[in-house]
C-alpha cells in the first residue's frame, strides 16, 4: 500500500512537472520527504523549472546534477529512495540536520557518488549492504548518529576509498572486521565513541592506525591501545565491570540497576574528591618546580601500586617542555586531538595530530631501547634526552623542519614538530612508479626544482654540522626525511633521533640499522659522523639526478659510469633528457656527488664546501 501510495504521488507530481527534467523530479520526491524545513531554504525547489540547476543547495554540470549540499539547516524527514535516479550525483552532504530512519539500500545504485556527508542526523538502524556498490565513493562520513548493528565490512571493498571514512559516535557493536586492514592507510578512519569489542585485528592498515581512532569503545584491546588482549577489561573493581551480563530477565535487570548504581555513584564521587585533592597538590608542586620557564610536570602517580612499587626509589618525573616560547599548547590538549599515523620507522612510529586550534601538528613517538634499567640509568636517561631535545630545538634554519616541545616520561617520549603537508621527497621523485602499482600519479619534478631542492637540503643540513661541529648529526638521512611543502620548499626531519636514542652510550645495532644499507657509508660500523651524513647526501644526490630508487649498489654504479665515460644519457633520469639545457648543471651535481660518496671519510668534503658547490650551479653561474 506504501508502494502504490507513493507511485500515485509521484504520478501526480509529474503530471504537474512534465518538463521537469528526471533529476528534477528525484529532488522533488527528497522535498516531498521533508517535513520540517525551517528556513524554507527549498522554497525555491518548483515544478514550473525546466530544471533544477537553480535551487538551492543544487550543483549541475551539462544540465545534470552533480551535487547536493544542503548542511546545518536543521531539515527534518527521511531519504527516499528515488534519490538513486541521480545517476550523475558525486557529492551528498546532508550533516547537522534532523534526517531519521534508516538510510536506504537504494543510494548504492548512485555509482557516480564520490563523497557522502549524513553526519550528525538521526540515522538509525545498520548500514545498508548494498553501500558496496559505491565503486567511486571516495569519502563517507556517517559520523554522530544511532546506527547500529555490526561494522559493514562491504565498506572495506570500496575500491576509491582514499579521504574520510568516519562511523564514530553511533552503535556500532561486535568485532572490526579483519577487512578494515585492506582499507588504504591514507584513509582518515574513524571508529570511536561505538560499542565495539575484542582484539582489533593486526593486519594491514589497522597497524598504521592511532589510538584516537578506536577510542570509547571499553571493551576493545590490542595495539594502538595501551591495554592488551589478555589483561581482564573490566576494572578491578567489581561494580565498574563492562563485559557484557549475562541473560536475564528485563525487567529483574530493571529492578536492580538502581541499587548497582549507588555504590558506583559513591565510587565516582570519592573518586573525584580524591582527585582535586591530588591536583591541588601537584600544581603546587608544579609551580614550585616550573620557575624559570621550564614545563615541568611533577611525578605521576600512574598505574596499579605494583606499578609503583617497580619504579620505587627510581626519578619517574615526567616533563612536558616548549623548546618554542610561541609554543602554548598544553599537555592535556595535545593527547585528546585526534592522531593519524602518517610513517613508521625504526626509531618509531610518527602521528599527524589534528589540535582545536592552531595548525596540525607531527608527533614522532621514539621506540624504546633497552639502555639500562637502575635508577642510575633512568636519571642518566633522562638527562640525556633532555640535552639532546633541547640541542635539537636550539637548530634552527628554514629548511629544518621545527621542534616545538618534547615530552619525556620512563615508559613514553614524544617529540612534537610542525607539520608539513606535501609528502616527501621520495614520492615526488618516485610517484609514477608508485602509479605504476596502482598508486596516485605524481607530476614528475623539472630539473630545475630538484636543483632547489639538493640547495636546500644542503644547507639545512650544513646548519646542522656548524651549529655542534662535534656533536649534531642527523644520523639518518634519506629521501623520505626530506619533506615538501606545497612549493616545493625542503625540510630536513629526523635530524638528532639516532643521538636521542642512544641514551649516553655508543652507538647501537637500532641505531645502525635505521641508515638504510644504500645511504650508509662504508664505514658506518661505527656511531654517525657528520662524513656519513655527506655520504648520505652524496647518495640523495645521485637519487634526484638519475630518478633511480636508492639501491646498495648505486654509488659503485654512477661512479663507474663516469670512469668509463659513458653517456650521460644512460646515468641521468629520462625525465630530464628532454630539459637540455640542464645538462651542465646535472653534469655539476654528479661530480659533487662523487666527491661526496669517497669511500675514505677524510676525503669527503665537509657540507659547507659541499652547500658553496652546488650555489655555484644555476642559471648565468
Amino acid at each position: 500500500m506504501v508502494k502504490v501510495a507513493w507511485a500515485l504521488l509521484l504520478f501526480s507530481v509529474a503530471s504537474q512537472a512534465a518538463a521537469l527534467t528526471t533529476d528534477g523530479l528525484s529532488l522533488l520526491a527528497l522535498k516531498a520527504a521533508i517535513s520540517l524545513d525551517p528556513y524554507r531554504i527549498l522554497d525555491s525547489w518548483v515544478d514550473s523549472d525546466e530544471d533544477p540547476c537553480a535551487w538551492r543547495g543544487v550543483s549541475c554540470q551539462s544540465g545534470r546534477v552533480t551535487a547536493v549540499s544542503l548542511a546545518n539547516i536543521s531539515l527534518e524527514g527521511y531519504l527516499p529512495s528515488e534519490l538513486s535516479l541521480l545517476s550523475s550525483l558525486e557529492i551528498l552532504s546532508l550533516p547537522y540536520n534532523r534526517f531519521f530512519g534508516q538510510i536506504p539500500s537504494a543510494i548504492g545504485e548512485i555509482r557516480s557518488l564520490v563523497s557522502l556527508d549524513l553526519s550528525n542526523n538521526d540515522f538509525s538502524g545498520p548500514v545498508p549492504s548494498e553501500i558496496a556498490g559505491l565503486e567511486s565513493l571516495a569519502s563517507l562520513d556517517l559520523s554522530s548518529n544511532q546506527l547500529n548493528g555490526s561494522l559493514p565490512p562491504e565498506i572495506a571493498a570500496l575500491p576509491r576509498l582514499s579521504g574520510v571514512l568516519n562511523l564514530s559516535c553511533n552503535l556500532f557493536s561486535g568485532q572490526i572486521p579483519s577487512a578494515y586492514g585492506n582499507i588504504p592507510v591514507a584513509v582518515s578512519l574513524d571508529l570511536r565513541q561505538n560499542q565495539l569489542s575484542g582484539e582489533i585485528p593486526q593486519v594491514g592498515s589497522l597497524l598504521n592506525q592511532g589510538p584516537t581512532a578506536f577510542a570509547g569503545n571499553p571493551a576493545l584491546c590490542g595495539f594502538p591501545l595501551k591495554y592488551a588482549c589478555d589483561q581482564p577489561v573490566a576494572n578491578s573493581n567489581p561494580s565498574f565491570n563492562v563485559r557484557s551480563p549475562s541473560p536475564r530477565s528485563t525487567a529483574e535487570a530493571r529492578q536492580r540497576r538502581p541499587v548497582a548504581m549507588i555504590p558506583i555513584l559513591a565510587v565516582i564521587i570519592i573518586a573525584a574528591l580524591v582527585s582535586v585533592i591530588v591536583l591541588q597538590w601537584q600544581f603546587r608542586r608544579r609551580r614550585v618546580a616550573s620557575a624559570g620557564g621550564n614545563r615541568i610536570f611533577g611525578k605521576k602517580q600512574k598505574g596499579s601500586p605494583a606499578w609503583n612499587d617497580r619504579r620505587e626509589g627510581q626519578n619517574a618525573e615526567e616533563i612536558y617542555m616548549a623548546v618554542d616560547e610561541s609554543f602554548d599548547l598544553e599537555l592535556e590538549e595535545l593527547l585528546r586531538a585526534s592522531a593519524y599515523v602518517i610513517g613508521k620507522s625504526r626509531s618509531g612510529i610518527v602521528y599527524k595530530v589534528v589540535v582545536s586550534r592552531g595548525p596540525a601538528l607531527a608527533v614522532r613517538r621514539l621506540s624504546e631501547i633497552d639502555d639500562g634499567n637502575g635508577p642510575d640509568d633512568q636519571c642518566r636517561r633522562r638527562r640525556t634526552f633532555e640535552a639532546e631535545a633541547a640541542a635539537i630545538g636550539r637548530a634552527r634554519h628554514p629548511n629544518l623542519v621545527q621542534l616545538r616541545a618534547y615530552y619525556y616520561a620512563p615508559d613514553e617520549k614524544l617529540l612534537i614538530y610542525d607539520y608539513i603537508p606535501n609528502g616527501n621527497l621520495f614520492m615526488a621523485l618516485h610517484g609514477e612508479q608508485q602509479a605504476a602499482a596502482g598508486g596516485p600519479t605524481l607530476t614528475p619534478l623539472t630539473w630545475a626544482a630538484r636543483l632547489a631542492i639538493l640547495k636546500g637540503v644542503g644547507q639545512g643540513l650544513a646548519c646542522l654540522h656548524d651549529y655542534s661541529p662535534r656533536k649534531l648529526v642527523h644520523g639518518s638521512l634519506k629521501s623520505t626525511k626530506i619533506l615538501l611543502d606545497e612549493e616545493l620548499r625542503p625540510y630536513v626531519s629526523g635530524f638528532g633521533i639516532a643521538q636521542l636514542q642512544r641514551g649516553g652510550g655508543g652507538g647501537t645495532k637500532q641505531q645502525l640499522a635505521a641508515v638504510e644499507a644504500a645511504y650508509a657509508a662504508p664505514e658506518m660500523r661505527s656511531p654517525p659522523t657528520q662524513r656519513g651524513d655527506v655520504y648520505a647526501f652524496g647518495v640523495l644526490m645521485m637519487e634526484v639526478a638519475t630518478g633511480r630508487r636508492p639501491e646498495s649498489g648505486m654509488v659503485d654504479s654512477v661512479h663507474r659510469s663516469f670512469k668509463e665515460a659513458r653517456p650521460l644519457s644512460e646515468v641521468v633520469d629520462p625525465a630530464l633528457l628532454k630539459e637540455v639545457h640542464a645538462k651542465r648543471e646535472v653534469l655539476a651535481v654528479f661530480h659533487i656527488a662523487l666527491g661526496c660518496t669517497e669511500a675514505d671519510p677524510e676525503a669527503r668534503p665537509r657540507m659547507r664546501t659541499v652547500v658553496d658547490g652546488l650555489e655555484r650551479i644555476g642559471p648565468g653561474s
